[in-house]
This record gives C-alpha cells, sequence and structure tokens, in this order.
C-alpha cells in the first residue's frame, strides 16, 4: 500500500495545482465571489490532503509492520467527497452538492482520528 498511498498523493497533489490554475485563470470572470470563494476552499483542502495522503505513505514506509491505511481512505474519501463537491458546486451553482460536503469533513475528521490513534498504537 506504500506505493498506492504515494501516488495517491501525487495524482491529487497534481490535481490540485491543475484545477487550482483552472480556478485562477479560466474561471476568475466566470464565478461570483461565493464561487471563487467555495472553489478556493476545495483547492486548499484537497492540498492539505494531499500532503497527509503522502504523509500516510512515507509513515507506511518507516513502520512497516503498522497499517495507516484507514487513515489514508479517510483522507482519500475526504477530497473526493468535501473537494470534488465543492469544485462541482461553485461551478455548476448546484446547492444540493452542498449537503455532501459535511461527509467529506466527517471523512477527513476521521482520518485525522484514525491517524492518531495508528501512531498512539503503532511503534514508532
Amino acid at each position: 500500500m506504500i506505493k498506492f498511498w504515494l501516488i495517491a498523493a501525487a495524482i491529487s497533489g497534481f490535481l490540485s495545482v491543475a484545477l487550482g490554475a483552472f480556478g485562477a485563470h479560466l474561471l476568475k470572470n466566470i464565478l461570483d465571489e461565493y464561487g471563487k470563494t467555495v472553489y478556493e476552499k476545495a483547492v486548499l483542502y484537497q492540498m492539505f490532503h494531499t500532503i497527509a495522503l503522502f504523509v500516510v505513505g512515507i509513515l507506511q514506509h518507516l513502520v512497516k509492520d503498522t497499517s495507516f491505511s484507514i487513515a489514508g481512505w479517510g483522507f482519500l474519501v475526504g477530497i473526493l467527497l468535501f473537494s470534488g463537491s465543492l469544485y462541482l458546486l461553485a461551478v455548476t451553482g448546484t446547492k444540493w452538492l452542498g449537503a455532501i460536503t459535511p461527509f467529506g469533513g466527517v471523512a477527513f475528521l476521521f482520518g485525522w482520528f484514525w491517524l492518531v490513534v495508528t501512531i498512539i498504537e503503532g511503534r514508532l
């Protein structure tokens, strides 16, 4: 799973930068202020949790007898649900997509919680 988490982080980092540039340049005259704020929040949280995915891969490499995968899945699902729903909300204006966002937030929280649990119970 080490390679999986590092590849997932690299792909997410690439997408975060690409989507950030897309939003800053191609959407700057299309989105209203609310849409810009929502879009920027999606990029910011995706990048933070991309770094978390990278850390999961590094920790998994360093501490082979402990699995950090559950935390990684929390971060990955959070990126998809939280950032994904905010990207779509900003671009389409479809308000019901905002109802998906909290599930992504809960996935992020779960990922961080599980990372703490794994570190406490693991052999670091």
